[in-house]
């Protein structure tokens, strides 16, 4: 707890942090992971840490953080590269309109996305399922558009909110909170994001293409077989559909039952052997692992030792400044916790007529306004916040490492990479096109999570 003196001297200094962290990012050649570091330096030397004491912060809340989520986020991508260049995929787009038939393509693209983006990155996944929205359009007659935005729609939202993607994960690790109950509410929170969401690409991607036809004509007519980004296999190429869900689905599965396990044992100082086999291959790292082992010989049997290799490496090489800056978001955090500026801002908003949930989500949503990066702005928001809910009573740490990410999907435009994908990628190059078809649909998932997140604290909060 800090004293009078010391309580508004560290606000100062969070505040002026976040400043300079924002204007680094937007203004200057600084990454955010070393406008991060620096933020956590004027945060505790302004705050009355002592420098060495803001050091020793700084390099244990790194290292916390990383030494509970690091191995997973590795994990994770690895698996999502071999995912990727199965056509894994592309089999459950297959298998998801045929389960779902005729005039439902938009909701088999979206369900494709919501699941596919659990392990792969958004941007890589539009990439690879790019192709078949232009088919799916070819065929079926429906919009481009409705097709594309709804893609894009499923992929954003779990890429936001589910673990194991990267984001969500350090989120969790920020918090503390356990990674199957992330995986639940994250499912929970989304769900009704990405009803919403393709509602508006049924109704909007038909409109949206006749305005783009009107004002730039032929600009949607493209052939993607011309497009070096639109490469994908044969069907008859693909894996079967057990094979492609496994890696996703097994390491969930046990995630979920290590959970549901803990929590019925309970504080069991000496559980069975089966309860801790249980939690053992139930733990994220080891579930996660064991999802790596199966895409790699149940996806990809027949692929070169050196080819699957190099794939995985390529898979980690992705996820080394997610780690990094992940890591840079704890270290944050600790410097908060030790200044002491947690409890008093803690203490201060406790008595305001204000869901401690709000906290987290409103911080995410600003930071990914003004830098873009929704995986940068949950780590923001969470490392930020988490010290302060700490010092507060009654505050659900799932729910308010769910606000983080679900602030993490506001508006995505112009400085997030995702927007220029998915619109290159659909022809779509008039600014206020580009922001009908991404920034208004994930701006109306970001405000259904909202109000699924205020509805969840009511209840369990």
């Amino acid at each position: 707890m800090t004293d009078t003196v010391a309580g508004p001297q560290v606000i100062i200094g969070l505040g002026i942090a976040i400043f300079v962290m924002i204007a680094l990012v937007l203004k200057t050649r600084v990454h955010a992971l070393l406008a991060l570091i620096i933020a956590a330096s004027i945060a505790g030397l302004i705050g009355g840490m002592s420098p060495n004491a803001v050091i020793d912060s700084i390099t244990t809340g790194f290292g916390k953080t990383l030494s509970t989520i690091g191995l997973v986020i590795g994990f994770g991508v690895m698996m999502g590269r071999i995912l990727e260049v199965s056509g894994a995929g592309q089999r459950m787009a297959y298998s998801i309109l045929k389960l779902l038939g005729k005039e439902r393509e938009d909701w088999a693209m979206a369900l494709t996305g919501y699941i596919v983006s659990i392990p792969i990155f958004c941007d890589s996944a539009y990439v690879i399922l790019n192709p078949l929205v232009r088919a799916l359009a070819r065929n079926s007659g429906r919009s481009v558009l409705t097709l594309g935005i709804a893609l894009a729609s499923g992929l954003a939202v779990t890429h936001s909110a589910v673990p194991p993607t990267p984001g969500p994960l350090g989120v969790a690790g920020i918090f503390g909170v356990d990674i199957g109950l992330m995986i639940a509410w994250g499912l929970v929170f989304t769900a009704p994001a990405l009803i919403v969401m393709v509602l508006y690409a049924r109704f909007m991607g038909p409109r949206i293409e006749a305005m783009i036809e009107r004002d730039v004509p032929g600009s949607l007519k493209r052939d993607t077989e011309d497009d070096p980004l639109a490469a994908h296999l044969e069907e008859s190429e693909l894996p079967t559909l057990f094979k492609s869900v496994l890696p996703i689905g097994l390491p969930i599965l046990l995630i979920f039952l290590n959970t549901l396990v803990t929590a019925l044992v309970g504080g069991s100082d000496a559980p069975g052997i089966v309860v801790q086999v249980v939690q053992f291959i139930g733990n994220p790292v080891i579930a996660v692992g064991i999802g790596v082992l199966v895409a790699v010989y149940g996806l990809v049997p027949k692929m070169p030792k050196d080819q699957v290799l190099a794939h995985l490496e390529k898979g980690v090489e992705s996820a080394g400044i997610i780690l990094l800056v992940t890591g840079a978001g704890g270290a944050l955090g600790a410097v908060l916790r030790a200044s002491g500026a947690g409890d008093y801002i803690g203490e201060s908003i406790a008595g305001l007529a204000l869901p401690a949930v709000l906290i987290p989500f409103i911080i995410a949503t600003l930071v990914r306004f003004v830098q873009g990066s929704g995986t940068v702005s949950m780590i923001t928001g969470a490392s930020i916040s988490a010290p302060i809910l700490a010092s507060m009573p009654d505050v659900n740490m799932v729910l308010a490492a769910q606000a983080a990410c679900l602030g993490g999907l506001f508006f995505s435009y112009f400085n997030d990479s995702y927007f220029w994908v998915v619109n290159r990628l659909l022809g779509v190059k008039t600014a206020k096109h580009q922001l009908l078809v991404l920034s208004v649909p994930t701006t109306l998932g970001w405000a259904t999570g909202l109000v699924a997140l205020l509805i969840a604290n009511a209840f369990v909060g």
